[in-house]
C-alpha cells in the first residue's frame, strides 16, 4: 500500500509541476494504478486526499481540447474521486461527504459526456450513497431552521439530477425498465422541487428524440408521453407551448411512422392538441399528411385544408401542401385546393409561383392541352399587369425546356419546338443572356431536323449574337453550313470549335450529355459531314478532335477513323500513329480504360506493323513503324507471342537502321548507327525474356543480334568488334556465310580491319574444308581475299612473315586446283599467275634474289592451268624467266667475287 501512495503522489506531482510532459501517458498511469485500489487495504493516509483534491483542481483548470480532451479529463476526475472514497473514514464528516457528492457526480456526469455509461454507474451509485448520508447527517441536527430545510432542498435536487444521470445512463445501454424507475423517482420528488419540471420534460424529451432515432417507436412514444404529462403538471415551470407542441408533433410523428392505422386516432389527437397548445405550418402540415396516410375520406382531407387556409399559413406551405394531395393520388382534392390558394392569395406577388406549380401539376398528369392553355394565359398575363416573378420565372423555364427536351428525344420536332417557343416568348427583343443563346441553339436543331433551314439560319444568328464564344453555337453553325454545302463556312466553324475545345465545356441541356461535351461535338460533327456525303469535312473534323481534344477515347476512335482514308498515306499514318500512342499512354488506369487501352494499342500496333512491311523502299519510314508498333506493343497484355512480335519489330528496326546508314553520307551515320545500338539491346532483353519461356531450334537472333551490333560497332570504328566476333565463334553450329559476312563488314568503308577479316575468312575457309561436300567456290573465293588482303597493290616492299603467309594461301589455292582443276576459273588462274609473278620481280628488285627466284617459279607453275591463254602467257613469261634467272645467276657470280 505504501508503495501505490508514493506512485500516486510522483506520478500528480510531474503531471502538475512539468512543463512539457507527457499528458497522455502519465493520466494513463494513473488511471492503470487506481484501478487496482480495490483490491488493497483500505489506507487512512491525508496524503492521498492531498492529492486526490489536487488531481481534482488540476483538471478544473485545463481546458478541454486545448491542453487535454474530454476522456483525459474524465480519468483524472475518475482517479481524483477514487481517492477521494479510498482516503476517507468509515464515517466521513460532513465536509468530506460534500466533496464526495460533487466529485462523484461530476464524474459520473464526465464519463456519460464520453459516451461510457459503464465507468458512470460506480460513480453514480457512490453520489446517491452520499447524499443519502448527507441527508441522513442533515436530518440528525437538533435545529429546524429554514437553514437546514434549505439545505435538505438542496441535497434532494442534487439527488434528482443525479437519479436523471442514472437514467440517461440505462437508456445508453438499452435498460428501459430502469431507466423508467429512476425518472419516476424524480417524478416523485417535482411536488417538492417543483423548479426542476421544465427539466425533467425536456430530458424526457431528449430521450423520446433518441429512441425515435432508433426506430424505437414504443420507447420513443412512452418518453415523449411523459415529456407532456410532466411538462403539464406544472404550468408556471413547463418548458412553454412552443416546446409542448413540439413534443406533441413528434409524439404524433412516432405514431405515424410506428403504424398509422393502428395508432391512426392518436397520432390525430397528439398532432391536434399540439396546434391547439401552438399553432405552427408543421403541425397543420403533420395533420394532413396523417390524414393522407391513413386513408381519411376526402371529406376529412378537405377539413384539415381548410383549416390549414383559415390558420393564414404562407403561400409556400399551401403549395407544399398541393403537391403532397398530389402524391396521395388525391388528384381532385388538389387542384380544387390550387383553386382557393390562387383566390386567397390573389392579391399577393408571389402568386405566380402558384400558378407555376398548377402547370407542372397538369404536364405531370399528362394534361399537355390544359398546360399549354395555362401557359398562354400567363404569356398574357406576364405582358399585362401580372408579371411572373424572376424565381417563378426560372422554374417555369426548366418546366418548358424539360418538355420541349422529351419531345425531341422523341423525335417529335414540331412538339419540341412549340415547347420551346413558349420560353421564347418570355424573352424581350435584343435581351441578351447566355440561357436565351441555348435556347436559340435547341430551336435551331427543331428546325433543321424540320428542314426550316432559313429559320434555323435566323435562330443560330441570335445565338452568335448572345453568345459567339461557345463551342455548341459554333457547332451549330457548323451543321447549317454542311447542309448548305458551305464548305468554307463549314471549316471556319471547326477551326473556331478547336479553340473554344481547349476550354471547359459544360454540358447541353438535353441534346448532349457526357463528360467531354467539346470532344463530343466534334466526334458529331464529323458523323454529320459523313452523312452528307462531305468527307473531306469529316476528315478535318476528326483531325481538328484530335489535334485539340483531351479526351484519350474520342481521339483514338478518331484516329482509327482516319486511317481507314489515309492508309496509303504512309507520312500521315505515321503522325497518325504518333499521336496514337501518345493518347494511348495517357488512359486512365482503371480497369475500365485499361481494357480498352489494350484494344486500342494492339489495334494500333497492328496497323504500324503493316505499315512497315510497306516500306521496304524506305528503310527510315520502315525502321519508325517498326519502332512504333513495339511501343505501342508494350501497353499490351504481356504474352509469348507479344513477345516474339517485340523482337522481331527491334530486329527489323535495326536491320532498317544499318540500311540507311548504308545509303547516307558518313557524316550523318553516327547517330542512325547508336539508335540501332540501342534497338539491338533493347531486344538482347527481350529475347532473354523470351528464350527462358522455351526452346527455339535453329533460331538465328542471337547471330543476327551479333551481326547487327558487328556492323554498327565496326562501322564506329569501335574496338569491341573483336569482343563480338568472338561471341559469334562461340555459337552453336555457326555458318560459313556469317563468318563471310563478318569479313566483308570489316573491309566495308569506313570500316578498316583487315586482320580481323583475314581471321574470320581463315575459320570460315576451314570450316569449308570440313563439310562432307566441298564447296570448291567458296574456298577459292576465301583464298583469292586472303591473298589480295595480304599483298595489296602498289607495294615496294613486303615481309617475310608476310611472304610465309601467302605462300600458304597460295598452296591452298593449288590444293583447291588440284581437287577439281576443271572447276577452277582459267581468269582465277590467270590472277593467282599475276599475282605471284609481281611478288617475285618485287623482290628481285629489292635484290631478294633467291626469293625472286622461288615467287617467279610459283606464277610459272600456274601456266599449265591456263587455257586458251596458256600459249601467248607461256612464250612471253618463259622469256621473261629466262632474263630473270639470267640475272639472277650474273647477280650471284658478283656476289662471290665481291666476296
Amino acid at each position: 500500500m505504501e508503495q501505490f501512495v508514493t506512485n500516486m503522489k510522483c506520478l500528480a506531482e510531474t503531471l502538475q509541476h512539468r512543463e512539457q510532459v507527457d499528458y497522455e501517458g502519465v493520466i494513463d498511469k494513473l488511471f492503470n494504478e487506481v484501478s487496482v485500489l480495490d483490491k488493497l487495504p483500505k489506507p487512512l493516509d491525508s496524503q492521498l486526499e492531498e492529492c486526490a483534491i489536487q488531481l481534482w483542481n488540476w483538471a478544473v483548470t485545463k481546458r478541454v481540447g486545448t491542453a487535454i480532451n474530454k476522456t483525459q479529463k474524465a480519468k483524472v476526475r475518475h482517479v481524483a474521486c477514487s481517492l477521494l472514497y479510498c482516503s476517507a473514514p468509515d464515517v466521513p464528516p460532513e465536509s468530506i461527504v460534500r466533496k464526495h457528492i460533487l466529485m462523484a457526480s461530476k464524474t459520473g456526469r464526465t464519463w456519460l459526456d464520453c459516451k461510457d455509461p459503464q465507468l458512470a454507474d460506480p460513480f453514480l451509485t457512490l453520489a446517491v450513497k452520499s447524499l443519502e448520508i448527507l441527508y441522513s447527517q442533515l436530518g440528525s441536527r437538533d435545529d429546524g431552521g429554514s437553514d437546514l430545510n434549505a439545505s435538505k432542498g438542496e441535497v434532494e435536487k442534487d439527488l434528482l439530477r443525479v437519479l436523471s444521470y442514472q437514467a440517461e445512463s440505462a437508456i445508453c445501454q438499452g435498460s428501459h425498465q430502469e431507466a423508467v424507475v429512476y425518472v419516476q423517482r424524480c417524478k416523485d420528488m417535482l411536488a417538492r422541487l417543483p423548479k426542476e419540471t421544465g427539466y425533467l420534460s425536456l430530458m424526457c424529451y431528449n430521450f423520446g428524440v433518441d429512441s425515435y432515432n432508433l426506430k424505437m417507436f414504443e420507447e420513443s412514444s412512452f418518453w415523449l408521453s411523459q415529456s407532456y404529462d410532466i411538462g403539464k403538471t406544472n404550468r408556471k415551470y413547463c418548458p412553454g407551448p412552443e416546446v409542448q407542441a413540439r413534443v406533441l408533433r413528434l409524439l404524433a410523428t412516432v405514431y405515424l411512422e410506428w403504424d398509422c392505422q393502428q395508432f391512426q386516432e392518436k397520432a390525430l389527437n397528439a398532432v391536434s392538441l399540439a396546434n391547439k397548445v401552438c399553432m405552427s405550418a408543421s403541425g397543420l402540415n403533420l395533420k394532413i399528411r396523417i390524414l393522407l396516410r391513413s386513408g381519411a375520406l376526402d371529406e376529412a382531407v378537405t377539413a384539415g385544408v381548410n383549416e390549414q387556409l383559415e390558420s393564414d399559413a404562407p403561400l409556400e406551405v399551401s403549395l407544399s401542401t398541393v403537391k403532397l394531395l398530389m402524391s396521395a393520388d388525391r388528384e381532385t382534392l388538389a387542384f380544387d385546393y390550387l383553386k382557393r390558394v390562387c383566390q386567397h392569395f390573389e392579391t399577393s406577388p408571389e402568386l405566380s409561383a402558384a400558378s407555376v406549380l398548377h402547370i407542372e401539376l397538369l404536364l405531370q398528369r399528362g394534361k399537355e392541352l390544359l398546360g399549354k392553355q395555362k401557359i398562354e394565359d400567363i404569356i398574357t398575363g406576364h405582358y399585362t399587369g401580372k408579371p411572373l416573378t424572376p424565381q417563378s420565372l426560372a422554374i417555369l423555364h426548366l418546366l418548358l425546356w424539360d418538355k420541349a427536351a422529351k419531345h425531341f428525344e422523341a423525335k417529335n420536332y414540331i412538339e419540341a419546338l412549340q415547347w420551346y417557343n413558349y420560353s421564347l416568348s418570355f424573352y424581350k427583343a435584343g435581351q441578351m443572356e447566355p440561357n436565351l443563346a441555348k435556347l436559340q441553339r435547341n430551336r435551331a436543331s427543331c428546325l433543321l431536323l424540320l428542314k426550316q433551314l432559313d429559320k434555323a439560319k435566323e435562330a443560330i444568328k441570335e445565338a452568335e449574337r448572345c453568345d459567339p464564344d461557345s463551342i455548341f453555337t459554333q457547332f451549330s453553325v457548323y451543321k447549317i453550313a454542311v447542309q448548305e454545302k458551305n464548305i468554307e463556312k463549314a471549316v471556319e466553324a471547326l477551326t473556331a470549335m478547336g479553340h473554344l475545345a481547349k476550354s471547359p465545356v459544360s454540358s447541353e441541356d438535353r441534346l448532349l450529355v457526357c463528360e467531354n461535351a467539346a470532344s463530343s461535338l466534334l466526334s458529331l460533327a464529323a458523323q454529320i459531314a459523313l452523312e452528307n456525303e462531305e468527307q473531306d469535312t469529316a476528315m478535318k473534323a476528326l483531325e481538328t478532335l484530335c489535334e485539340n481534344s483531351s479526351d484519350e477515347a474520342h481521339v483514338l476512335t478518331a484516329l482509327r477513323s482516319l486511317f481507314t482514308v489515309h492508309i496509303a498515306h504512309t507520312v500521315i499514318c505515321l503522325l497518325y500513329l504518333q499521336s496514337a500512342l501518345q493518347k494511348v499512354s495517357q488512359c486512365n488506369a482503371v480497369l475500365e480504360a485499361a481494357e480498352q487501352r489494350i484494344e486500342d494499342a494492339n489495334w494500333f500496333r497492328k496497323i504500324a506493323w503493316n505499315s512497315a512491311l510497306q516500306c521496304e523502299s524506305s528503310p527510315g519510314r520502315m525502321k519508325d513503324f517498326f519502332l512504333l508498333s513495339y511501343q505501342l506493343s508494350q501497353l499490351c497484355t504481356p504474352s509469348r507471342a507479344l513477345l516474339m512480335g517485340q523482337r522481331t519489330c527491334l530486329l527489323m528496326a535495326a536491320a532498317a537502321s544499318l540500311e540507311l546508314c548504308r545509303k547516307s553520307p558518313h557524316s550523318v551515320q553516327t547517330e542512325e548507327l547508336t539508335n540501332a545500338l540501342e534497338n539491338i539491346q533493347i531486344c538482347t532483353e527481350v529475347w532473354k525474356t523470351l528464350r527462358a519461356s522455351g526452346n527455339f531450334p535453329n533460331d538465328q537472333t542471337d547471330t543476327l543480334l551479333l551481326l547487327y551490333e558487328f556492323e554498327a560497332r565496326v562501322k564506329l570504328n569501335d574496338p569491341k568488334v573483336e569482343t563480338i566476333l568472338e561471341s559469334i565463334l562461340e555459337l552453336e553450329n555457326v555458318e560459313t556465310k556469317v563468318l563471310e559476312t563478318i569479313a566483308a563488314l570489316s573491309m566495308e568503308p569506313p570500316a578498316h580491319f583487315p586482320l580481323l577479316c583475314k581471321k574470320a575468312l581463315r575459320i570460315a575457309l576451314s570450316l569449308h574444308k570440313k563439310q562432307p561436300d566441298v564447296d570448291m567456290a567458296r574456298c577459292r573465293q576465301c583464298v583469292h581475299s586472303l591473298i589480295q588482303l595480304s599483298l595489296p597493290s602498289g607495294v615496294s616492299e613486303v615481309e617475310e612473315r608476310v611472304l610465309e603467309e601467302v605462300w600458304g594461301y597460295y598452296e591452298e589455292a593449288l590444293s583447291i586446283i588440284a581437287a577439281a582443276p576443271e572447276e577452277f576459273p582459267e581468269m582465277e588462274s590467270l590472277w593467282l599467275l599475276t599475282r605471284a609473278w609481281n611478288t617475285g620481280i618485287l623482290l628481285y628488285s629489292l635484290a631478294q634474289y633467291p626469293e625472286a627466284e622461288k615467287w617467279c617459279g610459283l606464277g610459272i607453275s600456274f601456266l599449265r592451268h591456263l587455257g586458251s591463254l596458256q600459249e601467248s602467257y607461256q612464250t612471253q613469261m618463259s622469256t621473261l624467266y629466262s632474263e630473270v634467272l639470267d640475272r639472277l645467276d650474273r647477280a650471284k657470280k658478283n656476289l662471290i667475287m665481291e666476296e
